[in-house]
């Protein structure tokens, strides 16, 4: 191998194990505060699900305790984002879904979370702000499909 190649290697390597770091800083810093982070999660979770949510999947899809999710849901319900509902599958189980302000509230984040993007990345071109969206929702789409991969190898 030769000393560029090497090099060239090195610094992608070096960019690549900067991937966890910098999603965990978007994470921390969204605009929002911390409580409509939860909401913005719990409700994004709730509308982009293939079917219908219970807590317990809820949970499982936040990677948090079920006790943590069923008080954001209870809050999320008390606020008037949620509601809780009968299962169509199974009348038995309980499921939640976003009320009209829910979906409202959603776009509010939404809007916000562009916002936020168009001032951080001002000094972008118009095609690097592009490629980066398109990107991003690649890997938040292939993020989703292999998280259901790995869900069903253990279960």
């Amino acid at each position: 191998m030769s000393s560029a190649s090497f090099s060239e290697q090195s610094s992608d390597d070096l960019v690549l194990d900067q991937i966890g770091p910098a999603l965990s800083r978007l994470r921390r810093r969204a605009p929002a505060s911390g409580k409509d982070l939860s909401r913005n999660l719990v409700l994004n979770v709730i509308a982009d699900a293939p079917g219908e949510t219970t807590v317990g999947g809820l949970a499982a899809e936040m990677g948090v305790a079920q006790p943590v999710a069923s008080r954001t849901v209870a809050a999320c319900i008390a606020d008037g984002l949620l509601r809780r509902a009968a299962s169509q599958e199974d009348g038995r189980r309980t499921v939640l879904e976003l009320t009209e302000h829910g979906e409202a509230e959603r776009d509010r984040f939404a809007a916000e979370q562009r916002r936020a993007f168009e001032a951080i990345t001002a000094a972008w071109s118009p095609e690097e702000r592009i490629q980066f969206a398109r990107l991003l929702a690649r890997y938040g789409d292939d993020a989703t499909a292999w998280s259901k991969k790995q869900a069903a190898r253990r279960g």
